[in-house]
């Protein structure tokens, strides 16, 4: 089954990607890594800071990995890339 989340881009996200959030259909059961890679899809540009980004789901980091995650309708999936600061 499939469910619609909402996906929140931030700082270099949004910039590769061109929108601050967006809503996408995924399996309701997915590993970060797919899950990921759906985003990416539909942003290739996102793949230059694969290894930079972390996500979090419903508040929580994930690691992009084999973690498995059971997502729920409306379930927001941040896209957090690294944050400077001074």
């Amino acid at each position: 089954m499939t469910c619609e989340v909402v996906v929140l881009y931030f700082a270099k996200s949004s910039e590769l990607t061109g929108v601050r959030s967006e809503n996408i259909n995924v399996p309701q059961e997915i590993t970060s890594q797919n899950l990921w890679e759906e985003i990416v899809h539909s942003h290739p540009r996102l793949s230059a800071i694969k290894d930079q980004v972390v996500l979090a789901v419903r508040q929580e980091y994930v690691a992009i990995g084999n973690e498995l995650l059971n997502l729920r309708p409306g379930d927001e999936i941040a896209v957090i890339p690294p944050i400077s600061g001074g």
